[in-house]
């Protein structure tokens, strides 16, 4: 449910007129000469986001004045619901487009993950026919207000456990079937690689799968990387890198976010979800550098690194999910630092089978302001992650270019012939605008852009 966003009329609201940057000299040449000094006083109209109050006479609030760009990025709004007096407004404008970015940038920057404090106070978006006529900007925020609230709650109160229970109930509420393999039954149903790292929690490890849709449609497979919390195992990270392992269930956050519009906006496919939700901690019965595991696809792998317990989970459900034969897979999953030293913390690298993929998803991706790069599958990296005493290892040779090795050794447990693209997502913000700091969508929307338009 929208927070700090109703539908009703906008009676007593207070209007908020976008002014695009590039019309803002002939907007102020229109002015009274108290609005130009007000300009001139507060220095407005030079950056993009910035508002004016106007007052009437009494010295009450009865206009804000935006300044925007004129692309429709929906972070020009994002500053307006913690900056502005909290009142009801609404913006005062006839294009759709316009008002479904306000909409978007206004949940987007009234954003607080209030689990654990008191919330904070936002000024209030009134939008008549809300429900109607701005439906997926409306669950565009939804997915993104639960992709942060997954994330960020810690692992205690999200283990594996807990997030089955989430998946079970975002599956409830739009008539999906829900499905769980737990503990050592992932051993007899042949999950071995997600039983092996998730074994030493006191929280069982898990397969969640959710299924929705019609059976003649286009068949989509979303797998999510569940690492609710990661020590490293006996790998044991620094306090520094482990403080917040929490996200690292962020691929599966992701995907629970992404079926959710998928299934609230009515996508004509068939949708199934396949999440690998384990902890990967520390005790006597946990998995050790030099082990090897018979994976799912038959597949041995030797553990060069407890870390590397990301891509240890997907393979067995990348392989799972090959077995239906879909039209295509896409996988989240917070896998490398690799990706971050490649692109930082805001552009999250995809990667792709199908080459004419590339393009389609990074154009979706600017559409939607949330950019997404690609990056190449480069084959002959493959021998850096071949042992020499079993098929495959989890980790590459070298420590150079980790975020396509872990790709590449993903790639393995995809059926042939079947489309995939797996994104590499931080699962988490540094402070932005619209982007708070703490958990954090990064390409979901993207993803249901180029889904939408290749299945819609």
């Amino acid at each position: 449910m929208l927070k700090n966003i109703i539908q009703q009329k906008h009676t007593n609201s207070i209007a908020i007129e976008a002014i695009e940057k590039s019309n803002f000299k002939t907007w102020l040449n229109e002015q009274n000469n108290e609005t130009k000094n007000l300009v001139k006083l507060f220095n407005f109209g030079k950056i993009i986001g910035g508002h004016l109050c106007i007052l009437d006479n009494d010295r009450e609030l009865v206009k804000v004045i935006c300044l925007i760009s004129s692309d429709y990025n929906f972070h020009d709004f994002c500053k307006l619901p913690s900056d502005l007096p909290l009142k009801n407004y609404y913006l005062d404008s006839k294009d759709n487009l316009l008002i479904a970015a306000c909409i978007t940038g206004w949940g987007f920057g009234s954003y607080f993950f209030d689990r654990y404090k008191e919330a904070k106070k936002f000024a209030t978006l009134t939008v008549e026919n809300l429900s109607d006529k701005y439906a997926k900007a409306c669950e565009t925020v939804n997915a993104t207000t639960l992709v942060r609230d997954l994330i960020n709650t810690p692992a205690d109160d999200m283990g594996p456990t807990e997030l089955a229970i989430e998946a079970a109930s975002i599956a409830e509420q739009h008539n999906a079937q829900y499905h769980e393999v737990v503990g050592d039954d992932l051993l007899h149903q042949n999950f071995p690689a997600v039983h092996l790292v998730g074994r030493a929690s006191f929280k069982a490890p898990r397969v969640i799968t959710i299924d929705w849709g019609k059976a003649n449609d286009p068949l989509v497979c979303l797998v999510g990387k569940g690492v609710c919390f990661d020590t490293g195992g006996n790998n044991v990270k620094p306090a520094g890198s482990m403080r917040n392992m929490k996200k690292d269930m962020g691929g599966a956050a992701h995907v629970l976010g992404l079926a959710q519009m998928i299934m609230r906006l009515k996508l004509p496919i068939q949708l199934k979800v396949v999440i690998s939700a384990v902890e990967n901690a520390i005790s006597g019965n946990a998995h050790r550098q030099g082990d090897i595991v018979t994976t799912r696809k038959g597949l041995t792998v030797e553990i060069g690194h407890t870390d590397a317990e990301g891509r240890m989970v997907l393979s067995d459900a990348l392989t799972y999910a090959s077995e239906f034969n879909p039209d295509l897979i896409i996988d989240f999953a917070t896998l490398t630092g690799a990706a971050r030293v490649a692109l930082g913390a805001d552009l999250p690298p995809v990667f792709s089978n199908e080459s004419s993929f590339n393009n389609e998803i990074m154009a979706c991706s600017n559409e939607v302001y949330d950019p997404l790069w690609p990056m190449p599958l480069y084959q002959p990296y493959k021998k850096q992650i071949i042992p020499d005493i079993a098929d495959l290892r989890n980790t590459g040779s070298v420590p150079m270019g980790g975020c396509i090795t872990a790709a590449l050794f993903l790639e393995e447990f995809v059926g042939k012939d079947i489309a995939w693209v797996h994104i590499d997502t931080f699962g988490w913000s540094n402070g932005r605008v619209g982007h708070p700091t703490g958990g954090d969508a990064l390409g979901m929307s993207a993803m249901y852009n180029w889904i939408s338009k290749r299945f819609g």
